[in-house]
């Protein structure tokens, strides 16, 4: 008889091994009542064997009647409170009857839990009818116990080319979760199953089921650094690849284990509206292998081990996190009686992940008492000497710990747990929690006064300063930085000898991408280059230090208005188009900026756009602390008008979409609704992987996209490289090197080794500062002294790399020196009490020297950056001697500079400047005259504009100069990328010919030369100056006011931009101009009106338009009959513009072209002069 390669042949396997090897019972489908969602007579048969007298008491199957509703009772309260609460904490009956639906596994040596326990029904169904409506239907594979069902299995088999994606398919499509055994909560999870891989869902909703992997991953446990690594799971040499699954999984004893310590329902509650959510749990295969790797490993009752776990971000941390303390909480001991450990303390560093820990951890115990959550230092010691089961806190709390806890902690055990190691495991913080816990913490001392008492206590310090060697350690981090790894990791020697340390368990960033647990937050990604234009106006030509200018002007450049507006365009213009759609149109997007200012200015700038734009979105900002801006000072809650706390709730509902962020938010948040991410801050190694994989958080249907204004995909990629699978530490710490930073410090004298001493002494014998002061102030006049700023600053740096040095390495170094713990001591107030040494500032009046021209940012392409498949090893913490030193100004000329900072032509060189000059002007001027080119600077975006651009000078190139002259021969060869110089400047002078930026200043001046003459009788003389009449007019303009009204404020500016900044001008372009500036007349009186009455302007007549806004100014309605000579001009022009104004189209006459420049000059003649007779009435308005 052949093979069954069928789908039934997979059913078989898994459903013979259950029965014949793990022992479950084999059921039939009748024996399940749909109507219930139970196998009645299972159920009722472990209760009557198990709890005999309370079935008999209860009389619950006495009757028909009393069995039906007993069973509809529990098909109730499942349907509620979920299988698993029941199971785990049964179910009540009437006044005084409570039954237990499951009996969990026994401690060791208690025999009579083991009875109960074995007298369990676990159960496996094939081919289940689970449906009254339509009774031909069945589920591949069923398992219950005790009646209950607790999980659904379809098959699939690659043979007959169908694979887990049908299964998954066949549950999202013809598995109705109205069904009771398909209802939320009813079973604890649903696997789709082929040969190849498991997928698993928690709760099925129809098409929106999320099924993820449930799958070993290719890494192989006994080789964690070898080259497989990813989804999927490894060739199984005895049998398929996915039998671990009814092997190991579904056992009695570890389906027990998952049901009892790891699946559950978790609640939350929001806390302003008191609305509940359920959420039902079931464990990922690596949160699963993580947490019971690391369960046994500590079982052998040794403690002080170290255990690193590198799980990807937003790989279900928090969740492992929770099970491992709820597991360690209940370790016991060789004698299966005491508690392994006398408390687990679960160290986060976020308050927010304080309350969630907690929360999912209340969802283990029966009993909350056992939990502590220290949000004060004070409660935090209470917990701790109170021997609280599991206590949550952060790691800041520590240091203040370490003032109040004396010796009563020594002879306690503990497990302690991080989350986000890299930022736990630093300095005095961590040497501070250790002191701590392994009872050596204090406060004053009492010495004996010689130096051998000092080094007796200093030998206790330093002890205390290790890793407490009566506590476990498991870090967990997706990215371990160098300290992390070599504070934590396992030690391994390589071929040549060389000690490197890996961490303990790797879910790898490659694996949880693979498998759709994570988004791949590199796909979509586009960087931006920022191009600027500066000029000198200095007369002279002043020097000043190159790479501080260079640094200087970028940063100015960055922080002009027009820089942040134009970035910001493209911001929300991108989110409009790209990414407001995605999630049923629930998609966010956060804006990261490099400081508080910059968040500020796009806030304001973001808010502008989306209100000009009527956008029905809005934005949220965030930072920490207040800022003072122009003298006004502001916070988050002052600018969103609502608290912080409320911040991310918040930015979740109504219309907000974009989070602006300064140094907030970019770890640790978790918000799937979050689609784009928009980048204009410098990101390096661990800040960019976390930073970027704010994006990465899984939901269906969702994809990312990632505009980056500063990094490159070079760096981005690098950055992401190394926590892309394992990383691993190449080396440990040199600890000689403390002894060569030492050297460098005292081979100056600014301090005696009896100075030394002394201090220490008296600091730790709790000295008062008018003791210790006068030491570090000698010192500090012997530093003052120093010959040269040179060895000041490498003396200085040499202090602070050893303190920051020896703090990490003496908690992991077997000896203890005393001596470094003196000089730790006595530097760390030392380097407090040197002045600040900073580099001359050799830019001083630079940017007085220069003015801003222009700013572009050319879109680079879309990329997906693909990362090398590879472990990689990072170095450990730098601890060199190197004096710094200072580095010799490098000091350029101010033309030299600006010239740089354009980078136009870069190396390129020319045997004929004016020659080259003469013909690159030729190709300007000819794609300057371009209708592609003009139209598309004129209506169309940047990266539009630039492509026209590139087109028209090849063409230009092609055809204006020889093809043998310098300038072509450079173009064409291309070297030193000149074409995208070529390309950037040509766009620039273009588009200051064309589309110049808006300058009102400039646009003042050249108003004013231009009506002065119309102007001379009246501004001055009756009214405001002429130059006081138009600052008012461009406020005018620019107030804010409606939502109908504000529309002005754009379209005029950029209509009267064109009319006097720009140098090129097409007939049809200013007869739009004209049109605009003639159909919006009316708007801007009905603006003038908004800020004199303070309203908007309304009418009983429908036909209400520009006559009827002129009767509200008396002045301009009464010049069609002015017999003064003086406003003659005026009366012209009014009569000029009511005949151009069509009152039923509202919009104007197509004018010869020969008469438009008349034209615009008498209609923005009238604009102002409607401003100047309003001056006085609205001034107020405008202050």
């Amino acid at each position: 008889m052949s093979t069954d390669t069928s789908e039934k042949g997979l059913e078989a396997i898994i459903v013979s091994y259950l029965r014949d090897t793990n022992g479950y019972e084999e059921c039939l489908s009748d024996d399940y009542n749909p109507a219930l969602g139970l196998d009645t007579a299972r159920l009722e048969a472990f209760l009557c064997a198990t709890q005999p007298k309370m079935v008999e008491k209860s009389g619950i199957f006495s009757t028909p009647a009393k069995r039906k509703s007993f069973f509809e009772r529990v098909r109730d309260r499942i349907t509620k409170n979920g299988v698993l609460n029941v199971l785990n904490k049964g179910i009540y009956h009437n006044a005084n009857y409570h039954f237990v639906f499951y009996y969990p596994l026994p401690d060791k040596g208690n025999g009579e839990a083991a009875r109960l326990y074995g007298e369990n029904r676990f159960c496996v169904t094939r081919q289940l009818h689970f449906s009254s409506k339509t009774p031909k239907e069945s589920v591949d594979v069923m398992l219950s116990i005790n009646g209950l069902p607790v999980i659904t299995m379809e098959l699939k088999n690659n043979l007959t080319k169908q694979n887990v994606e049908s299964a998954v398919f066949q549950y999202q499509h013809d598995r109705d979760p109205k069904e009771l055994l398909f209802a939320p909560k009813r079973c604890a999870v649903h696997f789709a199953v082929d040969d190849e891989e498991v997928m698993m869902c928690s709760e099925l909703r129809g098409a929106e089921s999320w099924f993820l992997p449930f799958n070993k991953g290719l890494k192989d446990p006994s080789d964690p650094l070898g080259a497989e690594d990813g989804a999927g799971n490894p060739v199984n040499p005895n049998g398929l690849k996915t039998d671990y699954l009814w092997h190991d999984i579904l056992t009695k004893k570890q389906l027990s284990r998952i049901i009892e310590e790891f699946a559950q329902v978790v609640t939350e509650t929001d806390e302003d509206t008191g609305k509940t959510t359920e959420k039902c749990i079931w464990p990922r295969y690596h949160q699963l292998d993580a947490v019971q790797r690391l369960v046994a490993d500590t079982a052998d009752g040794v403690v002080g081990k170290k255990f690193l776990i590198q799980h990807s971000a937003g790989s279900g941390k928090s969740n492992s996190i929770t099970w491992l303390a709820f597991a360690l909480s209940s370790l016991k001991t060789a004698n299966g009686i005491d508690n392994l450990f006398d408390s687990v303390l679960v160290i986060t560093d976020r308050v927010n992940l304080d309350k969630q820990i907690k929360n999912n951890i209340l969802a283990f115990v029966d009993n909350a008492s056992i939990v502590g959550w220290a949000d004060r230092s004070k409660t935090l010691k209470e917990e701790l000497t109170a021997g609280k089961r599991i206590i949550i806190s952060t790691v800041h709390k520590f240091p203040v710990i370490m003032q109040t806890i004396g010796t009563e902690l020594k002879n306690k055990k503990f497990a302690i747990i991080i989350d986000e190691a890299h930022s736990s495991q630093s300095g005095s913080m961590a040497t501070d929690l250790n002191r701590v816990l392994s009872g050596l913490g204090c406060k004053a001392a009492d010495i004996e006064d010689n130096e051998d008492g000092l080094n007796e206590f200093l030998k206790q310090v330093v002890e205390g300063k290790k890793l407490a060697p009566n506590s476990n350690f498991y870090a967990f981090t997706a990215t371990p930085k160098n300290k992390t790894l070599e504070a934590f990791g396992v030690p391994y020697t390589d071929a040549e000898g060389n000690v490197k340390h890996r961490p303990y368990h790797n879910y790898s960033m490659k694996q949880a991408i693979q498998e759709g647990f994570i988004l791949d937050v590199l796909k979509n990604y586009t960087p931006y280059q920022s191009f600027y234009k500066i000029k000198k106006e200095a007369a002279n030509d002043p020097e000043f230090e190159k790479k501080q200018s260079q640094k200087k002007l970028r940063y100015w450049v960055e922080s002009q208005s027009a820089t942040v507006g134009k970035k910001a365009e493209i911001i929300v213009g991108h989110f409009h188009d790209k990414v407001a759609g995605l999630l049923k149109g629930q998609a966010r997007c956060m804006i990261v900026t490099a400081g508080i200012e910059r968040a500020i200015d796009y806030f304001k700038e973001i808010s502008r756009l989306l209100r000009e734009q009527h956008s029905p979105y809005k934005a949220i900002i965030a930072f920490s602390s207040d800022k003072t801006i122009d003298g006004v000072t502001v916070n988050e809650a002052t600018l969103n008008g609502f608290p912080s706390a409320k911040i991310e709730k918040e930015f979740r509902k109504g219309e907000y979409r974009f989070l602006i962020v300064a140094d907030k938010f970019q770890t640790g948040y978790d918000e799937p609704l979050l689609c784009a991410m928009y980048v204009d801050k410098p990101l390096k190694d661990v800040k960019t992987v976390q930073t970027l994989s704010r994006l990465n958080r899984a939901k269906p249907g969702k994809k990312t996209m990632i505009l980056d204004f500063v990094n490159n995909v070079e760096d981005v990629k690098a950055d992401f490289e190394r926590y892309y699978r394992t990383t691993i530490l190449s080396g440990e710490t040199d600890q000689n090197k403390l002894n060569d930073l030492i050297e460098t410090v005292e081979e100056t004298h600014i301090y005696t080794a009896a100075e030394l001493l002394d201090f220490n002494t008296r600091f730790w014998s709790g000295a008062g500062r008018d003791q210790l002061d006068p030491i570090l102030d000698k010192a500090k006049e012997r530093f003052v002294a120093l010959d040269s700023d040179d060895t000041k600053i490498t003396v200085k740096s040499a202090m602070k790399k050893f303190v920051r040095t020896y703090e990490f390495l003496v908690t992991i170094l077997p000896e203890a020196s005393v001596e470094w713990q003196k000089r730790t001591t006595f530097y760390r107030f030392l380097v407090n009490k040197l002045p600040v040494l900073k580099m001359e500032d050799l830019t001083e009046g630079l940017i007085e020297a220069v003015s801003y021209q222009n700013y572009r940012s050319q879109n680079q392409g879309t990329t997906d950056i693909k990362l090398d498949d590879a472990n990689v090893e990072i170095d450990p913490i730098p601890t060199s001697a190197t004096p710094l030193g200072i580095i010799p100004p490098d000091m350029q000329k101010l033309s030299q500079i600006v010239d740089d900072f354009n980078a136009v032509w870069g190396n390129t060189e020319f045997k004929d400047e004016d020659v080259a000059r003469l013909q690159f002007q030729k190709v300007i001027d000819a794609v300057s005259g371009d209708d592609t080119v003009i139209d598309d600077m004129l209506n169309s975006d940047s990266d539009v504009a630039f492509q026209s651009i590139e087109t028209a000078t090849r063409g230009a190139f092609a055809s204006v100069n020889a093809a043998s002259n310098e300038l072509t021969t450079h173009f064409w060869m291309n070297q030193d990328n000149v074409q995208s110089k070529i390309y950037n400047v040509i766009f620039q002078q273009v588009m200051s010919r064309v589309n110049p930026p808006i300058d009102e200043v400039d646009l003042i001046a050249k108003m004013k030369d231009d009506l002065q003459n119309d102007f001379a009788q009246l501004c001055g003389v009756y009214y405001r100056e002429l130059d006081e009449v138009l600052t008012i007019f461009f406020k005018t303009v620019n107030a804010q006011t409606t939502d109908n009204l504000d529309g002005l404020n754009n379209s005029l500016r950029r209509t009267l931009n064109f009319i006097y900044r720009a140098e090129m001008s097409r007939g049809e372009d200013n007869r739009d101009r004209f049109r605009t500036l003639v159909t919006q007349y009316e708007a801007f009186l009905r603006k003038l009106y908004y800020l004199r009455e303070g309203r908007e302007f309304t009418s009983n007549n429908p036909r209400s338009g520009f006559v009827e806004i002129v009767r509200q100014f008396p002045s301009l309605q009464r010049l069609y009959r002015n017999p003064d000579d003086r406003y003659s001009l005026f009366k012209n022009y009014y009569d000029m513009v009511y005949e151009w104004r069509n009152n039923d189209s509202h919009s104007a006459p197509v004018l010869p072209e020969a008469e438009l420049p008349a034209a615009i000059h008498i209609i923005v003649a009238m604009y102002v002069y409607a401003t100047m007779i309003s001056v006085t009435d609205i001034e107020t308005a405008l202050d």
